[in-house]
């Protein structure tokens, strides 16, 4: 884990505790203009003079290395601003800085700034920029291990254990969903969520296979039960005394997804390791209320499957009947996270909560739809509109979606109350129209991270390849802005 420390003193001597320093820079014309948090002369000279003898670009993010003949043995790593850099782009530019520098033990962060959100966007995109996953690599080089935040601003402190306490949730986050399936399943996740929420002071408990039927959680059941590894369902509880409104959320935890008898393609059955991204998600989000000690009431639902093949497991055409008496012909196997998250809707509603959002890798026409950057937010008005400008306030890409009363009748059935598919085309929307049957009355978003949560490209700006996180600070922000409420 990377660690990060506040320097406060001006002169580059403190700064130079560390084997390497990030600045910016920006052009006008001809002229290089430094723009860093440390002033010292010789250094700004030098740094300067580097720079247009490199005839080094300003455009946002782009990085150049080089070194001040004053302080040879520091690693100076001078980032373009571009115009006017907004708070993601200041993220996206500390990230890119950190992401230069793996190797260095130990990196200055002496980026410009002048407010405590810029200060924060600064700190947050070094520590999302340091992460890489290298669990299993034996050469890889290693990512900062600590990150010299330099600032001259007064009282940051909590500016910085703020950030830093986000970023390292979005990084456990990225974690769970790289992690292969042969060490990551339903029970080592519960296990995990235990130890995890506990140690941020949230209740726990584990739902068994035994317990799901007591519960009549068909769909968990259903799905999981050709898998070796038994289905469960977590709920964790952050409620701290005197709460300001009460959000469920409500998590995908597709441990692998093999499609089940409606079989993947080996092309798209690889990274189906990741099809739990929505469970980490929110496990990550409530843990992350708890840490910053929101006063607000959260309660997180995480839906544990495997979907496998054997003897046992459902097969096409198969109805199920969940709690709520809703009947199901399940026609595709392989959509299988609309069913297990239609129990943690029912479970979340039970406890009538102000609003219930779901977060799932759920569906391949979210990325037919918007790309592999911008996640779908669909649901009730209100909440929808809520979770976006959440997601604008975090800087996470996102884009409304409709739910058009014209879909449902795709979900009819001739033998249940409605199948599990729809049509071929608008398969985003026809996966939030089967889930609002499960939501009642109650205020709901329901957030399709199925691209966004896994970049397969090269790494960019603050984000990995790999497990991206997304989501986890947009619903953080959300909750913020909930624990202001009343």
């Amino acid at each position: 884990m990377t660690n990060i420390k506040l320097f406060k003193e001006s002169e580059i001597d403190a700064a130079a505790m560390a084997s390497g320093v990030i600045i910016g820079f920006s052009k006008n014309d001809a002229a290089v203009k430094l723009a860093s948090s440390i002033t010292a002369p010789e250094f700004v000279a030098e740094c300067e003079s580097a720079l247009k003898t490199l005839r080094a670009s300003d455009k946002t993010a782009a990085v150049t290395t080089l070194t001040a003949p004053s302080y040879q043995d520091l690693l100076v790593f001078a980032v373009g601003l571009g115009t006017e850099p907004d708070l993601d782009e200041l993220r996206q530019i500390a990230g890119v800085g950190i992401r230069a520098a793996a190797g260095l033990e130990e990196v200055t962060v002496a980026l410009p700034h002048s407010t405590n959100a810029e200060l924060e966007a600064i700190s947050e995109g070094a520590l999302l920029g340091a992460y890489d996953f290298t669990r299993y690599r034996s050469d890889a080089d290693k990512p900062v291990s600590t990150i010299n935040i330099h600032s001259t601003l007064s009282d940051v402190e909590s500016i910085i254990e703020r950030s830093s306490i986000i970023a390292q949730n979005v990084n456990s986050v990225r974690d769970l969903v790289n992690t292969p399936a042969n060490d990551l399943n339903t029970e080592s996740f519960a296990q995990y969520a235990l130890t995890e929420a506990q140690a941020a002071g949230c209740s726990v408990h584990v739902y068994d296979l035994a317990q799901l039927h007591k519960e009549k959680l068909a769909g968990l059941i259903a799905v999981g039960q050709g898998s070796a590894n038994e289905p469960k369902l977590v709920r964790i509880e952050w409620n701290p005394s005197e709460a300001n409104g009460f959000t469920a959320l409500v998590g995908k935890g597709i441990m692998f997804d093999t499609g089940g008898y409606s079989l993947k393609p080996s092309s798209a059955i690889t990274e189906m390791k990741t099809d739990m991204g929505g469970a980490a998600t929110i496990l990550h989000a409530v843990i992350t209320a708890a840490r910053l000690k929101l006063p607000t009431k959260v309660v997180g639902w995480m839906c544990l499957a495997e979907n496998m093949i054997s003897g046992k497991a459902t097969r096409p055409d198969d109805v199920i009947v969940y709690r709520n008496g809703v009947s199901v012909e399940i026609n595709n196997t392989d959509a299988e996270g609309r069913l297990v998250l239609a129990d943690g809707l029912i479970m979340a509603t039970d406890e009538e909560p102000d609003a219930v959002i779901d977060v799932a890798t759920l569906t391949g026409a979210q990325m037919v739809a918007l790309g592999e950057r911008y996640t779908g937010i669909m649901g009730t008005d209100e909440t929808r509109e809520e979770v976006l400008s959440a997601a604008q306030n975090a800087g996470e890409l996102a884009w409304g979606m409709p739910l058009p009363e014209h879909l449902k009748s795709s979900l009819k059935s001739d033998i249940a109350d409605m199948k599990n598919t729809g049509s071929r085309y608008g398969g985003m929307l026809t996966a939030g129209l089967f889930l609002q049957r499960f939501v009642g009355d109650i205020p709901w978003a329901h957030i399709d991270i199925a691209g966004p949560s896994f970049n397969r490209e090269g790494a960019y700006g603050y984000t990995p390849k790999g497990a991206t996180g997304t989501m986890m600070r947009t619903l953080v922000h959300y909750l913020e802005e909930k624990a202001l409420e009343n």
